[in-house]
């Protein structure tokens, strides 16, 4: 069941109640990049993460199968964090790929790059006025970043992309912090991404506790399918989260900071049960 986010149990305050819930568990990690490992940039091309973060994300992976769920390009977001042990899932799901020692592949939806690849180019004609607007070509999907734009003109490029895409039912309209993405209109998601890493993998069993730790509205269909199983941990963006906002997380943390906390806990977990959430 959702509730609110000002309703969410702050996950640094419950270690105890945390510990206890993976204890005796295998573990599997679902990591969105952007607001996550990563505190959000005005321009998609300038996140970078901390050498810090990296090193906790890495020592992770060495312990339990890690694997990053990102709006990026999956090729963007793995040269970004620059860790080759890890399974990649970009373009929210549509394109995933593992490690070399266990070289899975998925993609979904790449019978639609022509249409994704004209609807771009049309965009690119209509929005050419507005300072700001940056389109990012990905695959199978397509954003447009509006952070840079002045308010005044937001109105005018969500019309933009929404008399576009009147002549192209077969795609979708999704919406993110500051971001439209414009996607094959198929049943796949984030939350259907971590479905196909589970099985795959062989995950999928009582014995292996799911954690999904994300920011943004398309994190919200990772939450609701790992509800019953495992823990999702929603982080907060003071400045651009509605506190009413429902959410299918069960805890909160408070920006990129705290995530490094909350993964070095998982890291160290095992070594002592009361190991605090804390600096």
């Amino acid at each position: 069941m959702s509730r609110s986010v000002s309703d969410l149990p702050y996950a640094l305050a419950h270690h105890e109640e945390l510990a206890a819930r993976i204890e005796g568990k295998r573990l599997a990690v679902f990591l969105d990049f952007d607001g996550t490992l990563s505190p959000v940039a005005e321009r998609p091309d300038a996140a970078v993460i901390s050498e810090s973060m990296r090193d906790i994300v890495s020592a992770l992976s060495e312990r339990c199968p890690v694997a990053i769920v990102s709006g990026r390009d999956r090729t963007d977001v793995h040269q970004r964090i620059g860790l080759d042990t890890l399974f990649y899932a970009g373009s929210h799901g549509f394109d995933i790929a593992g490690p070399a020692d266990r070289p899975i592949r998925h993609q979904e939806g790449t019978a639609f790059n022509a249409e994704i690849e004209a609807v771009e180019g049309k965009l690119r004609r209509a929005l050419k006025a507005v300072d700001g607007v940056l389109l990012e070509p990905k695959t199978a999907s397509l954003s447009v970043h509006y952070r840079l734009v002045r308010p005044a003109e937001r109105a005018t490029v969500e019309g933009a992309v929404r008399r576009v895409l009147v002549d192209h039912p077969g795609l979708r309209l999704m919406f993110g912090k500051m971001i439209f993405e414009i996607q094959p209109r198929l049943n796949w998601n984030k939350g259907s991404a971590v479905l196909w890493l589970l099985r795959t993998l062989e995950l999928d069993g009582p014995e292996v506790v799911p954690v999904y730790i994300g920011d943004d509205i398309t994190d919200e269909d990772a939450f609701a399918v790992i509800k019953t199983r495992g823990i999702g941990f929603f982080v907060n963006a003071r400045d651009e989260t509605d506190p009413g906002r429902a959410t299918a997380a069960d805890y909160l943390v408070e920006g990129p900071a705290e995530v490094g906390l909350l993964l070095r806990f998982l890291v160290e977990r095992p070594r002592q049960r009361s190991q605090a959430l804390s600096p």
